[in-house]
């Protein structure tokens, strides 16, 4: 049964359609508030469910099902869709400067825009490599060298990630398995990443099988070299290492859009959003932010997809008690362990927790049903009476 419950006409503004967004507004759709006018600025019509774009990428997911209809979405939560980019924000008048229309004002204002990979000042880095955030734009280069396999399925081209990480050994081995269904089609991957093993953050067990199947995949592992300069063909590593490289794709460690910091926000150093316990930013109580932009002060994790969609009931709920200025806000406490689970593009998957790791096929169909599951919140919904 719909809850309703007066507001005054007061205006909440979302800006990025991040799973936290995207979990709050079907709840905004199933209790209605009346009298709260929601706007969502998003510049996409379709935003990525990050769980599922690595099989997405491998080839075992299309479009639609990994992507979830903002527009259905906004229209079951009641609200508005404006499909334009956020640049900056007038915290003097309260209002979000977009880039192609008018300000627009807002009473209360929570952001969700994900992150973007550090560029950091290499040269040739804004220039020839493709970040793998923004994923649309990613997926639009990606699908562009799988096309052109069509065109000249004999091409030989060689592939450079830059970035060790969970993301970039997941985006080495699912690119492997789409390519592979590719006849003919002669690709070379580079792995290159500037630690001494990859993924850092996972206990050695994940890490040595993770190497194990990198290398049976034919996926060539430069460590310890940092890249100094990137062309349109080669990467060069400061070792003086020049590996050939015609797409070269960034997923270093994640950074923050300019004009967050730029608009007067509480930041951490990597120009994330400060927020309390309340998911409030913490020089600005009118303003929340949830998911990989927003650095919990008292609690910091990762910058992981699970942690933004567990964000996404406790903003709804902080978003609803603060229109009326009636309810004291609920603080949100992370979990501090969680269950890691990498896809090894072949229909397996490899978990990690804490120092454990296994590997199992298992484990992929589990994630899979987990994965339809979450989706499936967002199709089909019901044309709510207002």
């Amino acid at each position: 049964m719909k809850e309703s419950l007066q507001t005054n006409g007061k205006d909440l503004v979302l800006i990025g359609g991040g799973h936290s967004h995207a979990i709050a507004l079907r709840l905004f759709g199933i209790n209605h508030r009346s009298g709260l006018r929601i706007t969502l600025i998003s510049d996409v019509s379709h935003t990525p469910y990050s769980g599922m774009l690595p099989g997405h990428i491998a080839g075992f997911y299309n479009f639609a099902e990994c992507h979830i209809d903002l527009q259905s979405l906004t229209r079951f939560a009641g609200a508005k869709l404006y499909i334009d980019q956020a640049i900056g924000l007038d915290l003097d008048r309260n209002r979000v400067i977009c880039a192609n229309r008018p300000p627009v004002p807002f009473d209360i204002l929570s952001i969700d825009i994900g992150s973007t990979p550090a560029q950091e000042s290499v040269p040739g880095v804004a220039e020839y490599t493709i970040p793998a955030k923004p994923v649309p734009q990613f997926l639009n280069q990606w699908q562009k060298i799988i096309a052109m396999s069509a065109i000249d399925p004999e091409k030989s081209i060689s592939l450079g990630i830059v970035g060790g990480g969970a993301g970039g050994v997941e985006l080495a081995l699912t690119m492997a398995r789409r390519i592979q269904l590719i006849p003919a089609f002669n690709v070379k991957i580079h792995l290159i990443h500037r630690g001494a093993a990859l993924t850092p953050s996972y206990n050695q067990w994940v890490q040595k099988r993770l190497d194990q199947i990198l290398s049976d995949r034919g996926i060539s592992i430069h460590l310890r070299e940092t890249v100094s300069q990137v062309l349109p063909d080669r990467i060069i590593c400061e070792s003086g290492l020049t590996i050939p490289s015609n797409y070269t794709f960034w997923v270093t460690h994640a950074s923050a859009a300019n004009w967050i910091k730029e608009s007067g926000l509480a930041t951490d150093g990597n120009g994330f959003i400060l927020v309390r316990d309340t998911l409030q930013s913490l020089s600005h109580p009118h303003i929340f932010a949830a998911g990989d932009i927003a650095t919990m002060v008292n609690h910091p994790r990762p910058k992981a997809g699970v942690f933004a969609v567990r964000q996404g009931k406790p903003l709804f709920e902080n978003l609803s008690r603060s229109i009326p200025d009636s309810k004291a806000l609920q603080e949100y406490i992370p979990q501090q362990r969680y269950l890691s689970l990498i896809g090894t593009g072949d229909g397996s998957a490899i978990a990690s927790w804490g120092p454990f790791g296994w590997q199992s096929p298992l484990l992929w169909h589990w994630k899979d049903r987990i994965d339809h599951q979450f989706m499936a919140q967002f199709r089909n919904l019901p044309e709510m009476a207002r």
